[in-house]
C-alpha cells in the first residue's frame, strides 16, 4: 500500500483505482488486481478520478446524507483555514524580508553616496595636486635654463681671467729672472759683500712686501689652476 500510495502522489495521471473496502491502488497494481482476482466484480473496483471537479463533487454530495455533505463543508474550511493561514504566514515572511532588504538597499545607498563624496574630494585633491607640479615643472624649467645660461656666460670670463692671470705671473717672472742675472753680475765684479741700500738697490723683492706680493701671486695662481 505504501509502494501504491507513493506512486500515486507521484502519479501525473490524475487516476487511481479505488476497491469497495475502501482500498486505492495506482494504475499499474489496480490493473493487476482486476486481471489477476476471478472473484472480484466489476464494481467491487472502480477506476475513478483523483482530483475530481467541483460539478462533479456537488453531484455526488446531492445524493449523500447530510452529515456526509456537512462534514465535506467542514473538511473544505479546514483547508481553506489553512491555506489562509499558510498565506499570512508567507506574506509576513516575506513582508519582513522586504523590510530588511529595504534596510540593506537604504545603508548601501548611504555608503555610496559617502563613496562618491570621498572620490569627489579625491578628484579635487588631486587636481589641486597636479596643478602645484605643473607649476614647479615651470619653476623648475625656468631654473634650469637660468643656471645653464649663467654657466655658459662664466665659462669665458673665467677663460679671460685666466689668461691675464697667467700673463702676469709670467711677466713677474721674466722680471725676476732679469733681476737675479743684474745682481749676480753685480756680486761677481764687486768683491765686498756691502748690502746696499733697499730704496737704490735691485734686491727690494726680498723685502718682506716682496714676499707678500710673491705670496698672492701665488694664490692667484693656484685660484687659476683650481678653475
Amino acid at each position: 500500500m505504501s509502494l501504491c500510495e507513493d506512486m500515486l502522489v507521484a502519479s501525473n495521471s490524475g487516476y487511481a483505482w479505488v476497491t469497495a473496502c475502501s482500498h486505492v491502488f495506482c494504475d499499474q497494481h489496480g490493473s493487476g488486481e482486476l486481471s489477476c482476482s476471478p472473484a472480484i466484480c466489476a464494481l467491487d473496483i472502480v477506476h475513478t478520478e483523483l482530483s475530481p471537479s467541483e460539478k462533479y463533487k456537488a453531484m455526488v454530495l446531492a445524493g449523500l446524507r447530510q452529515e456526509i455533505v456537512h462534514q465535506e463543508h467542514l473538511y473544505q474550511e479546514n483547508n481553506f483555514i489553512r491555506a489562509e493561514g499558510h498565506l499570512k504566514q508567507m506574506e509576513k515572511i516575506y513582508t519582513q524580508q522586504i523590510q530588511s532588504k529595504d534596510v540593506e538597499l537604504t545603508s548601501t545607498k548611504g555608503e555610496v553616496t559617502s563613496m562618491k563624496k570621498v572620490l569627489e574630494e579625491y578628484k579635487k585633491k588631486f587636481s589641486d595636486i597636479s596643478e602645484k607640479l605643473k607649476e614647479r615643472n615651470l619653476q623648475y624649467q625656468k631654473l634650469q635654463g637660468l643656471y645653464d645660461s649663467l654657466r655658459l656666460r662664466n665659462i669665458p670670463i673665467a677663460n679671460h681671467e685666466g689668461i691675464t692671470t697667467l700673463s702676469f705671473l709670467w711677466l713677474v717672472h721674466l722680471f725676476e729672472i732679469g733681476a737675479m742675472e743684474i745682481f749676480s753680475s753685480d756680486n761677481f765684479f764687486v768683491g765686498s759683500p756691502i748690502a746696499p741700500e733697499p730704496s737704490n738697490s735691485l734686491l727690494s723683492f726680498a723685502s718682506p712686501s716682496g714676499e707678500l706680493e710673491q705670496q698672492q701671486v701665488s694664490s692667484r695662481a693656484f685660484k687659476v689652476k683650481r678653475i
